[in-house]
């Protein structure tokens, strides 16, 4: 894939959700939520201060994040649904 977020924007992959409930019950394709965690594809190189100075990304490629169930904009790339969004809108990242 030939796309590279700017600035202090990143790239992400959403993890898919699961399929049963931990009773057993299985969910609907209809009653799913999107899951609000994904997988950095890729990250810009950072946010820059007033002075110019840049600010390093936190987030690299390859890290498991949790986000906003709101956050992002959702795009098509190669076939593949994936969202951009600014650092900031991450939450954590999953150890």
């Amino acid at each position: 894939m030939a796309f590279k977020p700017l600035h202090d924007r990143v790239l992400v992959r959403r993890v898919e959700g699961e399929e049963k409930t931990k009773g057993g019950l299985i969910i609907p394709d209809n009653a799913k939520e999107k899951p609000a965690e994904g997988e950095i594809v890729s990250v810009g190189e950072g946010a820059r201060k007033d002075s110019g100075e840049l600010i390093a990304m936190t987030v690299k490629q390859g890290d498991k994040v949790l986000f906003g169930k709101w956050s992002g904009t959702e795009v098509t790339l190669d076939g593949e649904e994936l969202l951009i969004m600014k650092e900031s809108d991450i939450l954590g990242i999953i150890a």
